[in-house]
């Protein structure tokens, strides 16, 4: 069973069973949407890319997953290739994290969405981000991107250790303005 997610709403990612998650998959889906014209709508491509920044416990970023780096230096978390423009269904990018591999030295890891080519929200649709137990396939998060708006990117949500070992994720769903990570890394640092 799936829980959806509000700004701000935080979930323990413990398995029902009691036991720990091994590897998560967060995935990225849209559409665009079809401009109107004289002649009916059209298509148009709207590059969104997901990347996943790693964070130590002081609040340093220590590595970025992206699609000019689609593997952590430990090899703990892949990205699995850049979708241009969001066409087909389910998930169109998605960024697995092995976190019996992950440092330790790493607190949280924050997930982040961009238009790569500029365009704004409101050129986007059926937005969602959503996070997987690989190895049984269940949801067990999901989060509506909201807010069509002006903006072209947006702090997704962040996985967290929490005190006792294991792992929550918070929705965040920020609004910012930014075509790479590295120019949202301000917006960011607010929400470690």
């Amino acid at each position: 069973m799936s829980i959806s997610l509000t700004k701000g709403q935080k979930v323990s990612l413990a398995k029902r069973d009691g036991g720990s998650l091994s590897v998560v998959r967060m995935g990225l889906g849209w559409d665009a949407v079809k401009k109107r014209g004289l002649f009916g709508s059209k298509s148009q491509q709207v590059d969104l890319d997901a990347s996943a920044l790693l964070f130590d416990v002081s609040d340093n970023l220590i590595d970025a997953v992206w699609f000019r780096q689609l593997r952590s230096q430990d090899g703990s978390v892949q990205h699995t290739g850049d979708n241009l423009t969001g066409a087909g269904e389910g998930d169109d990018e998605t960024i697995l994290v092995d976190l019996t591999r992950l440092s330790p030295a790493i607190g949280q890891i924050v997930f982040v969405v961009n238009s790569f080519t500029g365009q704004d929200f409101s050129q986007v649709e059926n937005a969602f981000c959503r996070l997987v137990d690989q190895t049984t396939g269940d949801e067990l998060a999901r989060y509506v991107l909201s807010g069509s708006g002006r903006h072209n990117a947006q702090i997704m949500a962040k996985v967290a250790r929490d005190e006792g070992g294991g792992w929550t994720m918070t929705a965040i769903g920020a609004v910012a303005s930014g075509r790479t990570f590295q120019e949202l890394l301000p917006v960011t640092a607010g929400h470690l």
